[in-house]
């Protein structure tokens, strides 16, 4: 009995589900083409994301050195707190070489795999 139950509920469920699809290709409806996908060489995709990653690295940088400022103002002459925060700065400072460097990377790597003939 529950299998005949789960049966004809499949079966209505699945009808259910084709309405539109039919309902849409009776009223002359045509899908969309295409994929939605970036277009693009794999080159171009991966570039565009290594930029994006290292933008955001960029920026953490630099909102990572305006803390550890803050916390060396208010540190207080604690000289814990206050080798913390410049430990901070370094390695915030870090980061913001480590993004300037990819991008240089990144663009070096372009000019020379890209078979253009560029001047700088």
């Amino acid at each position: 009995m529950k299998n005949k139950i789960k049966a004809s509920l499949s079966v209505a469920i699945a009808a259910l589900m084709a309405i539109p699809a039919t309902v849409s290709l009776a009223a002359g409806f045509t899908p969309p083409t295409g994929t939605l996908l970036p277009e693009g060489t794999i080159t171009q995709i991966v570039t565009g994301i290594m930029n994006w990653l290292l933008v955001l690295v960029g920026i953490f940088g630099v909102i990572g050195f305006a803390i550890a400022g803050i916390l060396y103002l208010i540190s207080a002459g604690d000289e814990t707190k206050a080798e913390k925060a410049k430990n901070a700065m370094l390695y915030s400072i870090i980061g913001v070489i480590v993004a300037i460097l990819g991008m240089v990377v990144i663009k070096a790597a372009q000019t020379m795999l890209g078979g253009q003939v560029t001047t700088y």
